[in-house]
């Protein structure tokens, strides 16, 4: 017959060690992988940040040179590398006094900010003198840039600027208080942009054409 001094007992450290034990250490970042936190991954394996691009409309910015800065449109690119994704970035800005200068730009980044102010040093050396008449255009006019059309017509005080994204950015950079316009084909904003412009370039007073018929103003009355 065993005795009680002979009956092994259990170790009573056995809890305790068992509760002292870690997981290991998780640094896939989530469910799809990356350095990041969440399901998506903050890192080079997760899926980005950020939105796919900006279409929030026109954004006006008011700098110390008196010029007036709208960014009309940022998108974002993605590279897939052996690490994981790269991301970059372009944004068009238009600039303009309102005082009938305007001019735009195209810049590219790896960060935002810098892609910004790219396009907005290019835009400032791009400044163009346009023809207005009394807060609104000349006459109506038409014009192409790519597979972008733009159509512009002359407004009475009181209208507003009756436009939308890329055009509304460029009237009211340039100073045009009352105009109406239409987009007719590509909604692509760098196209629009520059037929936009392209459309008052062509604009002409009625002094100006007159002078090229070789008549005077008197004459013209």
């Amino acid at each position: 017959m065993a005795t009680e001094e002979n009956t092994p007992k259990p170790a009573a450290d056995a809890p305790a060690a068992a509760a002292t034990q870690t997981a290991p250490a998780n640094t896939g970042g989530g469910n799809r992988g990356g350095y990041g936190g969440g399901n998506r991954g903050g890192g080079p394996g997760g899926r980005g940040r950020g939105p796919r691009n900006d279409r929030r409309g026109p954004r006006e910015q008011k700098e110390d040179d008196g010029l007036t800065e709208k960014v009309v449109f940022i998108n974002r690119c993605s590279k897939v590398v052996k690490g994981g994704r790269r991301f970059s970035f372009s944004a068009l800005v238009v600039s303009g006094d309102k005082e009938g200068k305007v001019g735009v730009g195209f810049g590219k980044a790896n960060e935002v900010a810098d892609c910004i102010k790219k396009a907005s040093e290019i835009s400032k050396k791009e400044l163009v003198k346009m023809n207005l008449h009394e807060g609104t255009i000349p006459h109506a006019v038409q014009a192409e840039y790519g597979g972008a059309t733009v159509l512009l017509k002359p407004a009475s005080p009181g209208t507003g600027i009756i436009a939308g994204g890329g055009v509304r950015a460029v009237c009211e950079a340039v100073g045009i208080k009352n105009v109406l316009a239409k987009s007719l084909a590509s909604n692509n904003h760098a196209n629009v942009v520059k037929a936009t412009l392209k459309a008052l370039t062509l604009l002409r007073t009625r002094d100006q054409v007159m002078k090229l018929r070789g008549k005077e103003k008197k004459e013209s009355l």
